[in-house]
């Protein structure tokens, strides 16, 4: 008998670190405008400004499951609570652009690590049947922190002369409500396991799921777990080589398919079809929110792949759409609001949480914390090229190249889903390890 408070609670305080995934990603989107004539930045500083950034968020991936293999997945939360807390104001007052980006790095690494520890956290404490929708609500958090960014940035624009400070500063609220919601959080089982506390994990377990279930469960871990401390080189071997790729490229294709470009420069999209950009953009993230509990309610019905092969097919006609705009200059009006919308909401219903889920999933015990990192750390390098390029492609060479880029992507997408991704729907971790042949 599952405990379902229990769960939802401990799944609760590691989703907050998807709140202030969101939020901090997005609400730069708010402050750009400010902050160029502020530091004096040109499109490449403009573009810096975000990108760097994103260069911490694979510093933070890159490092936060390693480390969360030694010391554990919640004290790894914990320090990045505090990074949270400590970049949100660093970045709110810097005079300096060199301070400036020195906080925003520091804001990146929090991302990254927070983008690799709660989704794994939260896979290795969730029962197999509710899975997908626990990892998903990690998900709906950062859907929920980039919509909260974008009501705090049109709630607080205009209201002074360097409105940006407080716009950046707010977020250090969300990070102290997430460190204390992790002190009374459990540490995950598998790692206690891992690193042969079992008689804490099986505490933690009976609470998840009573004394059946924690015995079943110790049983499948305990022959997922022997082999623990496995070298890096692992990942490129046998059939670990293969699985490892294919959770690489879902997690990279992820971003260059456009999103993070959508989210970031949002305002400066819709600034070019002289609409309120504020104002729309609040509908984009009320967008995100909708479809993202849609993709919540569908995951564990209809299943990951379905779901990646509607959404990444519908990515890729709106992003035609939004191509076709700009190459009749069609940009007055509502055409390019209804075509962002709809890419929003194609990717809100599938990639933007069923990655996260598959990831975690396909990734064994054993490796899970370093395949994560390794393979995050891609994805935000993959960020970190679309941000940096974007506002110059935009602006130089045209909207119809970038986006039309983006579509060519999605459409891969769904070749790739469709070929490779295997479905993980209901199935307890190690049997996706037996299934996968990495056990």
């Amino acid at each position: 008998m599952k405990n379902i408070n229990y769960v939802l609670l401990s799944t609760f305080a590691a989703a907050l670190g998807g709140l202030l995934f969101g939020f901090d990603s997005s609400v730069i989107s708010g402050a750009l405008q400010s902050i160029k004539p502020f530091f004096g930045l040109d499109e490449v500083g403009l573009g810096f400004s975000v990108s760097s950034a994103v260069a911490g968020c694979a510093i933070g991936a890159g490092s936060a499951g390693y480390l969360s293999d030694i010391i554990g997945r919640k004290k790894m939360l914990i320090i990045t609570a505090v990074l949270f807390g400590v970049s949100s104001v660093g970045t709110a007052i810097p005079d300096s652009f060199a301070v400036f980006v020195f906080f925003r790095v520091l804001c990146g690494i929090s991302i990254g690590a927070v983008s690799v520890l709660s989704p794994t956290y939260i896979t290795e404490i969730a029962p197999a049947d509710i899975r997908g929708r626990l990892v998903s609500l990690n998900q709906l958090m950062i859907v929920i922190g980039i919509l909260v960014a974008y009501f705090s940035n049109y709630l607080i624009q205009g209201s002074g002369e360097n409105d940006w400070r407080l716009m950046l500063g707010v977020g250090a609220l969300p990070a102290l409500l997430f460190f204390v919601a992790l002190i009374f959080a459990p540490e995950s089982p598998r790692w206690l396991m891992k690193k042969g506390m079992n008689a804490k994990a099986l505490v933690i377990l009976e609470k998840i799921g009573g004394k059946a279930h924690a015995k079943k469960e110790m049983e499948e871990i305990q022959n997922t777990v022997n082999e623990a401390s496995l070298p890096l080189s692992y990942l490129f071997k046998g059939n670990m080589r293969k699985i490892f790729f294919l959770g690489l490229m879902l997690a990279c294709l992820q971003q260059v398919t456009g999103i993070n470009a959508v989210i970031y420069y949002a305002p400066v999209i819709f600034a070019k079809t002289g609409s309120d950009p504020f104002l729309q953009t609040v509908l984009v993230g009320l967008v995100n929110l909708t479809f993202t509990f849609l993709a919540i309610w569908l995951i564990d019905k209809v299943g990951r792949k379905p779901l990646m092969l509607y959404g990444a097919a519908g990515m890729g006609i709106f992003l035609l759409l939004l191509v076709t705009a700009f190459i009749t200059n069609q940009l007055a009006g509502y055409f390019v609001l209804i075509s962002i919308l709809g890419y929003i909401a194609s990717f809100a219903a599938s990639l933007a949480p069923i990655m996260w889920v598959v990831v975690t999933e396909i990734f064994p015990n054993k490796m899970r914390g370093t395949a994560m990192s390794v393979a995050i750390a891609a994805h935000w390098s993959c960020t970190f090229l679309v941000t940096q390029t974007f506002p110059f492609i935009l602006e130089q060479i045209g909207g119809e190249v970038a986006f039309g880029i983006f579509s060519a992507l999605s459409f891969f997408t769904v070749f790739f889903v469709w070929k490779y991704i295997p479905e993980t729907k209901g199935k307890s971790l190690e049997q996706i390890e037996v299934e996968l042949g990495i056990r």
